[in-house]
């Protein structure tokens, strides 16, 4: 069955618009009238779809005819525009868009397309008899392209790439249906046929591109042929879909808005065609700076072997609020066997009194592409199974599957760990590694200079002074461990070797893969390489075993080579040297304070200078250095874990008070680097009345920790002894400060709270230099309880401090807090007081302990400082109901 239509062929012309797509479907159906219905229905859903292409791309009549011959059946669409070719789309099962010629080449026996200057024919044959001749695929013939120019993108996350993709095509669809049916939503009818175009020959170039073999990062370089006077129509397209995202939020379109992330990427790619048919240079993805929640840890497509493989607690959800995959860590936290919480809802881990706003925020997210806490660290609780709650840090990003969905990573830290000591995911390590030296702007990493001497007989003495300075620099200026041994592996692969890794150690004598970091992060495989190793047990002979005992550094001409009785560790360390190739190495023991912590391993690939005996004295000078950046780091954080420990053993059990709700909540900060004096306390006194307590001491070490603990004790006994007003007891704290620890420097405030159960209720209060209480009323009106302010704790104890007092009515919530919740170091303090103001105005009709969380999700993410909330809210009980008249 050739190119012409045999003399048995019937035909009709359609105009243009969606209503010929019902028509053609009929139309087809009784021409085949009497064949077989199953192929009778293919037919129909084949001809849907390319009428539609038609409609939606070419925007010309349409003629469709349909043959018959020896039971076989074939189908011919064509269009009046041979300049728009056919793009095959190979989008996943899940796109609602992009699937008509996939359809076409799963289910027609043979397909192609034929085009001369006039127009171009698609067609289809459904055989039942034998095997069909090949078909000759949708290349067409067509008039002379314009002239082009090729735009690179670089560094494109190929699974991201697909999802915007798909989100594109999506809502001008949508747009292109409506204004089909008289709604323009706003916009031109032209704008809208040039955004299509447009948004055709884009993807037209990123599909032919991407037929050529990813690379196993994710992420690849794509080169796009555009025409050159291409800028305005790509202008056009920005502006139309800027139109679509906005009716989308307005509920007006089926297409979900898209989220920061998928934005972000739509925007750096248009700037990058803009600025590249400009006469601009190419500028990678991995290097534009982005807010947190449009950075991703994950620059590959998601797989559940990713959270599996994780080492922190990890829990993946899909756009439906559903859990899609567990590790074992997480469901040991919360109480759960892994393959239990998969497919339940991700509800099933919040705290009943934050359910139906967890679900609105979900809701809104998906209906605006607005998210509050993606990217951020937040503090809050997370359910466990047997129904206690869990403080802990969690930390969400948004990441696509290859096939384009979009997945919810959502790491929880608990709060008593950091990110120091707490296991980071491969994904983590990942972004970190992505090599940076020409700022992004090409494909390749290029060869530093020192590189060049090296190839050409090694670094001079200067430059192996610079390196050991710039690798003390590199952790020297993080307390994070594996953020500094990532940068510290970016420095060694830029200056001495193609790859390294560092193997450490852990606080149990386990042996830990703490980081892998490559010149050209593309040829890791994310996931394969970071992560627990088997022990160095007697059996252990390879090199990796012999450094770890003490031996080296080794000098490895060759890559380790499988022996005959070899253990698990020497088969994992020549699976790594398989993977990443070497023509030589060196390994080398980190050594600090007469004790082996790890190992560090340094290799070349093959064809380059390899390693020689004078470099194994540099190499051993260089472990030295990272041996004690190691082993101070870990000083470090055993000294913030013992501050953090004595802090929550301080915290204080809430007293129960009749006519008073009370509820506290304590955050260390979201960084490693800080641990701080914050503190709340709340008791009954034996004269009456009960005290609140919030306070601060100066500083953020295990100094700062132990003197919150005596201030805290101090002020008990004082406020128990005897019945003082706030002022006084405030004045007799700092003398006691003063005398016993005179450089200790504290804020605070004491307040005494008097009232019955049914009240009224009097809160008498005095300020040592903390941010003043803040009182929410039922109505919502919010206000900071002004006077009673004073001079800081340990400044001058002779200062005479004052006592404010006021009412607080029935259902008002009090709030004491410290600084970390609202001080932020690009923002005035009245900027941050006033916002705490209207959020807690918003919130006063919730209850405490949502109030309190609340206030940590909206306040406290990324907070640089440890935060301590109390809130107090007066609560009467239910009048009694009188009993029946007597008789």
């Amino acid at each position: 069955m050739g190119g012409s239509d045999p003399p048995t062929a019937v035909s009709r012309r359609f105009p243009d618009g969606p209503r010929s797509v019902a028509a053609a479907r009929r139309f087809v159906r009784a021409a085949l009238d009497g064949s077989p219905s199953d192929r009778v229905g293919t037919a129909e859903l084949l001809v849907s779809e390319l009428v539609t292409n038609a409609v939606l791309h070419a925007r010309t009549e349409v003629e469709v005819s349909v043959a018959r011959l020896d039971g076989r059946v074939r189908v011919r669409v064509g269009d009046g525009r041979p300049g728009r070719g056919l793009v095959p789309q190979r989008c996943s099962p899940y796109a609602g868009t992009g699937q008509g010629l996939a359809l076409v080449e799963r289910l027609a026996s043979r397909y192609g397309a034929d085009g001369d200057d006039l127009g171009k024919t698609v067609w289809f044959e459904l055989w039942h008899d034998g095997p069909p001749p090949p078909s000759s695929g949708w290349e067409t013939a067509g008039p002379p392209r314009p002239d082009e120019r090729t735009v690179t993108l670089v560094d494109v996350p190929t699974a991201l790439e697909a999802s915007c993709r798909q989100h594109r095509h999506g809502m001008l669809r949508e747009l292109t249906l409506a204004a089909s049916a008289g709604d323009l939503l706003g916009a031109a009818p032209e704008d809208l046929a040039t955004a299509n175009d447009v948004n055709n020959v884009i993807s037209a170039g990123v599909t032919a591109a991407l037929e050529e073999p990813a690379a196993d990062s994710g992420l690849g370089t794509l080169p796009l042929a555009l025409p050159v006077d291409a800028v305005p129509a790509v202008e056009t397209l920005r502006r139309v879909l800027g139109l679509a995202e906005e009716r989308a939020r307005q509920e007006r379109l089926l297409t979900l808005p898209a989220l920061p992330r998928g934005r972000a990427f739509q925007e750096w790619l248009f700037d990058e065609i803009a600025g590249q048919l400009a006469g601009g240079r190419p500028t990678a993805w991995t290097v534009v700076p982005r807010e947190p929640e449009i950075s991703s840890a994950e620059l590959v497509p998601w797989d559940v072997g990713q959270v599996r493989a994780s080492r922190m607690p990890t829990i993946a959800a899909d756009e439906g609020n559903r859990i899609v995959a567990a590790n074992g860590a997480a469901a040991d936290l919360l109480g759960w066997a892994p393959e239990d919480l998969v497919g339940r809802r991700l509800t099933t881990l919040v705290p009943e009194h934050l359910r139906a706003r967890h679900t609105a925020a979900f809701t809104s997210m998906l209906l605006t592409g607005r998210t509050r806490i993606v990217g951020r660290s937040v503090p809050l609780p997370a359910l466990h199974r047997d129904g206690r709650l869990v403080p802990v840090r969690l930390y969400i990003q948004t990441q696509e599957t290859a096939d384009g969905r979009t997945v919810f990573v959502a790491q929880l830290v608990p709060r008593a760990t950091t990110f120091l000591d707490a296991p980071r995911t491969s994904g983590r390590v990942r972004e970190a590694a992505v090599g940076e030296p020409d700022g992004g702007r090409s494909p390749a990493v290029p060869e530093s200079g020192t590189r060049r001497a090296r190839a050409h007989g090694g670094m001079s003495p200067l430059d192996r002074l610079t390196l050991l300075a710039e690798l003390g620099a590199q952790l020297n200026n993080t307390l994070d461990l594996r953020e500094g041994l990532q940068r510290a592996g970016r420095l060694l692969t830029r200056r001495l070797a193609d790859w390294c890794a560092v193997d450490l150690f852990t606080d149990d004598s386990r042996l830990d893969r703490a980081c892998v970091v490559h010149r050209d992060p593309r040829a890791l495989r994310p996931g394969a390489y970071e992560g627990a190793l088997p022990g160095v047990s007697e059996d252990s002979r390879g090199p990796l075993a012999r450094v770890l005992r003490g031996a080296g550094p080794l000098l490895l001409v060759d890559a380790p080579q499988p022996g005959q009785t070899e253990s698990a560790l020497d088969r994992e360390y020549v699976g790594l040297f398989r993977e990443l190739g070497a023509g030589s190495a060196v390994v080398a023991p980190l050594r600090a304070r007469r004790r082996i912590s790890g190992a560090l391993t340094l290799a070349r690939a093959p064809g380059a200078r390899p390693f020689t005996e004078e470099d194994l004295t540099l190499v051993d000078d260089l472990v030295h250095s990272l041996a004690l950046g190691v082993d101070n780091a870990r000083l470090y954080q055993d000294t913030r874990s013992i501050a953090e420990r004595l802090q929550r053993s301080l915290l204080p059990a809430l007293p129960e008070v009749e006519g008073l709700r009370m509820a506290a909540r304590y955050a260390a900060s979201s960084t490693t680097a800080q641990v701080g004096g914050d503190w709340y306390d709340s008791f009954v006194l034996p004269h009456g009345g009960t005290a609140l307590v919030i306070g601060d001491v100066t500083g953020h070490d295990l100094d700062a920790a132990i003197a919150m603990s005596q201030l805290r004790s101090m002020l008990r006994g004082i406020a128990v002894d005897r019945e003082e007003p706030p002022a006084e007891v405030l004045r007799r704290l700092d003398v006691a400060n003063h005398s016993l620890r005179q450089e200790a420097t504290a804020t605070c405030v004491y307040g005494l709270l008097k009232g019955s159960a049914h009240g009224p209720w009097e809160l008498k209060h005095s300020s040592a230099g903390h941010p003043p209480p803040l009182l929410t009323t039922r109505d919502g009106r919010a206000r900071y309880l002004g006077g009673g302010a004073g001079l800081l704790l340990g400044m001058d104890p002779a200062m005479a401090r004052r006592t404010a007092r006021h009412e607080l009515p029935a259902h008002s919530t009090l709030v004491l807090y410290t600084d970390g919740l609202v001080e932020r170091r690009d923002e005035p303090i009245d900027d941050a007081l006033e916002r705490l103001r209207r959020h807690a105005a918003d919130l006063a009709h919730e209850p405490l302990d949502t109030f309190c969380d609340e206030l940590l999700i909206g306040l406290g993410a990324d907070s640089t400082d440890d935060i301590a909330v109390l809130a107090v809210r007066p609560t009467p009980p239910p009048s009694p109901r009188p009993g029946p008249a007597g008789g």
